[in-house]
């Protein structure tokens, strides 16, 4: 999934507690499905972050040389601005794009 593009508040933002809990009719349920989903999402995340920051990595046993690669601390600082987990998961829980089902309801 593309996070890049995300509508989700980059700062703080008060949510209306009526419109969390609406899906579910439980806020402790869906508190906790927002919170597995932005699991997901940082282990995705992370991933690609490490993908992109391997391609710039240096294999030697020499500790003296540390070298700063601009294109390396670009690609940090994108991923650094990029709004956090926990606010694409909630942007995505409002809009209706996370599934979810309760197997014990079924």
């Amino acid at each position: 999934m593309d996070y890049k593009d995300t509508e989700a508040a980059i700062s703080t933002v008060t949510y209306n507690r009526n419109e969390i809990e609406a899906p579910t009719q439980n806020i402790y349920e869906a508190i906790s499905i927002i919170a597995k989903r932005a699991d997901q999402i940082n282990a995705d995340l992370k991933k690609e972050l490490v993908d992109k920051l391997d391609e710039f990595a240096t294999y030697n046993d020499s500790l003296e040389e540390v070298f700063e690669n601009k294109e390396q601390i670009e690609v940090s600082k994108f991923y650094e601005r990029l709004p956090k987990p926990t606010a694409i998961a909630v942007s995505e829980w409002l809009n209706g794009k996370v599934y979810f089902r309760n197997p014990e309801t079924e």
